[in-house]
């Protein structure tokens, strides 16, 4: 049987052979007769090739763009998380605690660093930080306060109502001598057995809110500092925050005076992670310094420079932006000494000054007509604003000074629009037969003590913090004519200071806003000062960087970073939601 299997299977292997070797010629004859004969036909047919080959080609390409195309509609190139955000300030960092930032980088790093109890929002206004509420009584005297639950320091420490009152007192010690002394001035602070904290205030206080943008600082890292010689310790160069940002290493320059901080994003801030992985602070001694390096791209961005030597920067792609900030420049007639003192001639220096033309040769375009904005509160009824005749004014100025004229001194500061505002105020003045000089400062501490402090001057071109709620007591109450206040006018009314009183003391908005409308006329009339533009922020910046919202109000400059979480220092393909 083994042999029969065996014939059986030699008979089929040849039987396949034969058969394979058949197929094999076949092919052969096929692919000869089929191809390589029909080689000499290309000859006739190449233009219905080359057609064919182009249309293939077409199918090919359209493919490949419709890939693209259907790509772009699901996802798109915009800002992502990572990169790393410089910012240029001026000013020494000597101090990293927030209790004593003076200089704008030490502002900018302790709004990056520390969270406030209180914090102005994207409208504006005050809303809530680290308190998760603040509520004040019906008479306006008691506000109580409550911390959101869960804080953390940035070494993932708690932050608790101990770190609160801690930070508290430091502010109320005399010896410590924080820069937030007067916002807790005459306030009683305890905290209660429910977990709150109250602030017991000598009379009803409006905007106490706004009083209460203070940083907290940790119990646990100063407890045993001296509070003497607290700016020294050495928190004050490696602190502990509870801001956005934290603390990561600090380089200085021995040869160019400047120094460079860098935070890295806080895990354990309360509003979360910030899309940007570094931010950077290089502090600059001067603008010269800060101006060559934006021009040399060594960094990202800038809030330092206004629009008079924003120019300067010639860096390509850098982004120029302008915001106005409850802030105004002003005027200030000194009421209190000199030939101002005189309402009439005050009243005829306002009718003679044509406020568009002073704008118009500062380079700004925001009026600011009164010292409320629209921001602040709403008011119905304003009064009339004096109107522009120089010719009446220059016969009022005549008659008043007589032979001997009129002689002011105006004084400024060398910052933004106002040496501008006050060279054009002094040429308007002259042609109303007014002697006038100007004489401008560098914003300095002597400027302050032998300038501003002893009203020195005529007239003052200075720019006013208005804040986010109406409060012009500090400006305009005749106890703040003092050389420690900020009556620059030196202005004393007391049918004024009671409505500015009353209106610090109302919580009712309808009837506050009736205050300042009386106050306004009395303000108009007696013209302490004169409203010349509203501050505006300049702030230049990469293009391809992602900065504050057009959305964001600004109280004051540093509100930039209100939503510093959503800013980006990168980009990178994203997919679109379905």
């Amino acid at each position: 049987m083994a042999n029969s299997l065996k014939k059986r299977g030699q008979k089929f292997v040849k039987r396949f052979s034969r058969t394979s070797q058949k197929v094999s010629e076949d092919s052969k004859e096929h692919i000869k007769e089929n191809i390589f004969e029909r080689f000499s036909h290309i000859q006739n047919i190449r233009l219905l090739i080359f057609e064919w080959s182009l249309l293939v080609l077409a199918l090919m390409l359209f493919s490949v763009a419709q890939a693209f195309w259907f790509a772009d509609s699901y996802s798109h190139e915009s800002f992502v998380a990572g990169g790393n955000y410089i910012e240029a300030t001026l000013g020494r960092v000597n101090s990293m605690n927030p209790l004593f930032a003076t200089t704008s980088s030490e502002k900018t790093l302790s709004r990056l660093m520390f969270a406030t109890l209180v914090s102005n929002d994207y409208s504006g206004h005050p809303g809530l930080g680290l308190a998760d509420s603040v509520k004040a009584s019906e008479d306006g005297k008691v506000w109580t306060l409550r911390l959101r639950d869960g804080l953390k320091w940035s070494d993932g420490e708690p932050i608790t109502n101990a770190d609160v009152m801690f930070t508290l007192g430091l502010i109320q010690n005399p010896v410590v001598n924080t820069i937030y002394d007067a916002n807790l001035e005459n306030v009683e602070v305890k905290e209660t057995e429910n977990g709150e904290i109250t602030f017991t205030l000598a009379s009803a206080y409006a905007d106490f809110a706004s009083a209460l943008i203070i940083p907290i600082v940790p119990k646990h890292e100063l407890t045993d500092a001296d509070p003497k010689t607290l700016i020294e310790d050495s928190f004050s160069v490696a602190p502990v925050g509870s801001g956005p940002f934290s603390f990561n290493a600090l380089q200085s320059s021995s040869v160019s005076d400047d120094s460079v901080v860098y935070l890295l994003g806080n895990e354990y801030y309360y509003g979360g992670k910030p899309m940007i992985t570094s931010f950077g602070v290089h502090a600059y001694p001067d603008r010269e310094a800060l101006i060559a390096a934006m021009n040399a791209g060594a960094v990202t961005a800038t809030a330092e420079l206004s629009a008079i030597n924003a120019d300067r920067v010639t860096y390509r792609g850098m982004i120029k932006s302008q915001t106005p900030i409850n802030a105004g420049v002003f005027a200030f007639l000194n009421t209190g000494s000199g030939a101002l003192k005189n309402v009439n001639l005050r009243r005829a220096i306002r009718q003679g000054i044509d406020l568009e033309k002073v704008r118009l040769s500062a380079g700004v375009s925001t009026a600011l007509d009164y010292p409320v904005l629209d921001s602040q509160i709403k008011l119905t009824n304003y009064p009339a604003a004096t109107v522009y005749d120089f010719n009446a004014a220059k016969n009022k100025i005549a008659e008043i000074g007589g032979e001997d004229g009129v002689n002011l001194t105006i004084v400024t500061v060398n910052s933004g629009h106002m040496p501008a505002a006050a060279e054009e105020l002094k040429n308007q003045l002259t042609e109303l037969g007014i002697n006038c000089g100007v004489m401008t400062y560098d914003e300095t501490q002597d400027f302050i003590t032998n300038v501003v402090s002893k009203r020195a001057y005529d007239i003052l071109v200075y720019e006013i913090e208005l804040g986010a709620d109406p409060d012009l007591l500090p400006y305009f109450h005749s106890s703040q004519a003092t050389s420690a206040g900020l009556n620059l006018a030196s202005y004393r009314n007391a049918l004024v200071d009671d409505l500015l009183v009353g209106a610090r003391e109302t919580l009712d908005e309808e009837l506050r806003a009736k205050k300042y409308e009386s106050f306004l006329e009395y303000w108009e009339s007696d013209v302490p000062a004169i409203g010349l533009y509203q501050a505006e922020l300049m702030y230049i910046y990469n293009k391809n960087v992602r900065s504050f919202g057009d959305n964001v109000h600004l109280v004051t400059a540093m509100d930039r970073f209100v939503d510093v979480l959503s800013w980006s220092a990168t980009k990178g393909i994203t997919d679109l939601t379905p």
